[in-house]
């Protein structure tokens, strides 16, 4: 009986140090599955950076605008003046709010194209602008309607209407457009002309992904596309903002590294350089901005 005691200790004990052993190795495999986590996580997160290296987020207005606002701070101070009866153009205009804003009876231009590199971008503006049109002319006058999503699915700020008056809606067709363009490189658009030219919240993306010499060709044919006293409108992203994209793409990494105009240079180069006659600082006229995007709005005269 002794023996068999001890015996049976032993089994004890060999048992034990097998659950100990076992206890470990599900640690180990914890810890190896937290890892491949955090690295699975990273690289999502790298794979969703990357599907945007042209700052064509899909659900950019959702969260520029936020949702105690009626419209676009920007829209704000922009002057009738640049607009009615003109022929316009949107730079990077994404899935079209704004460009549908400026395009409604409020500022009366006689057109005004929107383009954008993203293709899925320009579909979600052409349905939105068929979407604004047949809920406009469907409401009773006074009565407003918003749309609960994008195209895309995604949560977006609506378009407020006015008074639902089918003169307002009935020729929009024929003054908003939009188009696929990389505008960069683009030659289809040399033989037209624009009295204002809009170009908010791009020139980051232009510059990281195609250097200073992308910016100049940018600046360059901005100027050429415009009629004399032609405006643009410029929204500059600071360099901080720069720092915090840099990374999306091998492309914007390298030209990054590279850059030697910085954003507080832009406006002595339209000036001196380009050859812009004036420029106006709307900044200050700029009010209930969402967080992160209380940029300078600039406006130079060819």
């Amino acid at each position: 009986m002794g023996q068999d005691s001890n015996e049976t200790k032993t089994k004890r004990k060999r048992g034990g140090r097998s659950k100990e052993k076992k206890s470990t190795e599900k640690v180990v495999t914890n810890e190896e599955q937290k890892q491949q986590g955090n690295g699975s996580n990273r690289s999502k997160k790298k794979k969703s950076q990357e599907f945007c290296p042209f700052g064509n987020y899909k659900n950019y207005y959702g969260y520029r605008i936020s949702n105690d606002m009626d419209e676009d701070p920007r829209l704000k101070v922009m002057k009738k003046e640049w607009f009615q009866g003109k022929d316009c153009l949107d730079i990077g205009c994404n899935s079209g709010v704004m460009t549908i804003h400026i395009g409604k009876k409020k500022f009366g231009c006689r057109s005004i194209l929107g383009v954008d590199i993203d293709s899925s971008l320009i579909e979600v503006a052409r349905w939105r602008l068929r979407s604004f049109v047949r809920t406009q002319t469907s409401a009773k006058p006074g009565e407003k309607k918003a749309h609960s999503g994008g195209a895309d699915g995604s949560e977006e700020q609506s378009i407020p209407l006015s008074n639902g008056s089918n003169a307002e809606t009935k020729d929009l067709f024929q003054v908003v457009s939009f188009q696929k363009e990389n505008f960069v490189h683009t030659r289809n658009l040399d033989e037209n002309r624009y009295d204002t030219i809009l170009c908010l919240s791009v020139t980051k993306w232009v510059h990281l992904n195609w250097g200073d010499d992308g910016l100049i060709t940018l600046f360059s044919k901005i100027w050429r596309l415009l009629n004399p006293g032609g405006i643009f409108v410029m929204e500059p992203q600071p360099w901080k903002s720069y720092e915090k994209n840099r990374r999306v793409s091998e492309t914007t990494a390298m030209n990054y590294r590279n850059i030697v105009l910085r954003p507080e240079h832009f406006q002595n180069i339209l000036l001196d350089k380009i050859g812009f006659r004036t420029v106006e600082d709307l900044t200050s006229s700029l009010s209930g901005v969402s967080k992160g995007f209380d940029r300078q709005v600039l406006a130079f005269q060819k």
